[in-house]
């Protein structure tokens, strides 16, 4: 019996994961739950599996929690209560379904306590990639994949020499807006931007897989899961998102992961690794698929992608930056202070008046992450004036 936390419970991710547990209840328990603010949902989830442990980030909110039918499970509060609480003991996997870049220390905690880490959490990988992937191998902890492309790579990896590897080609649906002109873009509403063809995701994640940044990012974690360089990595448009990723070895022969879209696929194999379970998921039928199609991303209409490979090149304190002036020109997207196309243009001005410090400690990572986001904030005001 694997006791898992899940960190993020809340969430899309946090949700499925729990639903993978839900249907093999002989193989995994949850031993602690984690949501930023949403009460309401975890007293429902907590009457349901009986945790441990949970952890409510918003510390106002923690003192007027009740969990509903059951025991009352140990609380804790806020961020340093979130980083005891995945050193415990009584787990054995640590979730990381927490978005954004706040997922890094309870992340690092997980690895130096010795747990297995299953992420579905690209920020803190983006931005301390080397630094993650130093711990992890010095505490011999294993890192899997939770998202279906970072899982397919890892897949298609497993029991290959990784030195014959010549390229990871890394598929994206395209977002919404693949069809779009530069002048329609220039015009795309936060309710649009939301729409997704394929993946029901968190609002942060959706406006930047419609942006493409979020398949930039994911060139970063691939650096960081596989030892990539950013040149041995290539995005390619793939809309029916069946092919879930690629890699290519130096005979020529390439290997794909094909499964239907739906995340409790990569979930529950990343939970159950080294076995595979049945789990119920629905299978693909390749009788009902007609044609897979590909192409080349535009980067004249997504500079995202292209902001992401000039991070990922110069490494350093770059991806903190990156990521940093990404996720307050998406924030102040959603709150409607800036236009759609304003996220690139805010980012690459940010990053272009940073000087990227090489091999960057956690301090100076906090420091670069702190200075974009000011940064950012000023281009988003003026912006917002400008209007």
């Amino acid at each position: 019996m694997k006791r898992i936390a899940v960190l993020g419970s809340s969430g899309s991710i946090g949700t499925a994961v729990l639903d993978v547990i839900r249907r093999s209840p002989d193989r995994f328990r949850v031993a602690a739950l984690s949501v930023n603010s949403n009460t309401g949902i975890l007293s429902a989830q907590a009457s349901e599996f009986k945790p441990d442990m949970v952890c409510i980030n918003d510390e106002s909110l923690a003192a007027s929690w009740k969990p509903g039918r059951g025991p009352r499970p140990e609380l804790f509060r806020g961020m340093p209560g979130l980083r005891e609480m995945v050193k415990d003991r009584r787990i054995d996997m640590v979730v990381m379904a927490i978005s954004g870049s706040k997922a890094l220390l309870p992340l690092l905690d997980a690895i130096d306590s010795g747990k297995e880490v299953a992420t579905a959490n690209k920020e803190a990988l983006v931005i301390a990639g080397d630094l993650v992937r130093l711990r992890a191998s010095r505490r011999k902890v294993r890192l899997i994949p939770i998202d279906s492309e970072q899982s397919a790579i890892w897949q298609c990896l497993e029991g290959q020499d990784r030195s014959k590897l010549k390229k990871i080609y890394l598929t994206a649906s395209g977002g919404p807006f693949r069809n779009y002109s530069a002048g329609q873009l220039k015009n795309i509403t936060v309710r649009q931007a939301l729409d997704h063809p394929r993946w029901k995701m968190g609002r942060k994640i959706t406006i930047d897989s419609a942006t493409l940044m979020n398949k930039g990012l994911e060139v970063l974690e691939a650096m960081a899961l596989f030892g990539a360089g950013a040149d041995d990595i290539e995005v390619v448009v793939h809309p029916e998102s069946i092919i879930h990723s690629m890699v290519e070895f130096v005979d020529g022969v390439v290997m794909a992961q094909l499964s239907v879209t739906d995340m409790r696929i990569p979930i529950q194999y990343a939970m159950s690794y080294p076995e595979r379970l049945s789990g119920g998921l629905k299978p693909l039928d390749f009788a009902r698929l007609k044609s897979l199609n590909f192409a080349a991303p535009d980067p004249e209409r997504f500079p995202c992608l292209g902001l992401a490979y000039r991070a990922a090149r110069c490494r350093g304190t770059m991806p903190a930056v990156l990521n940093a002036a990404n996720e307050e020109s998406v924030g102040a997207f959603l709150e409607r202070k800036i236009d759609f196309v304003s996220i690139p243009a805010i980012t690459g001005k940010v990053m272009a008046r940073h000087n990227s410090r090489k091999d960057p400690t956690l301090s100076d990572i906090a420091a670069a992450d702190a200075w974009a986001r000011e940064e950012a904030r000023g281009y988003i005001d003026r912006r917002k004036k400008a209007c």
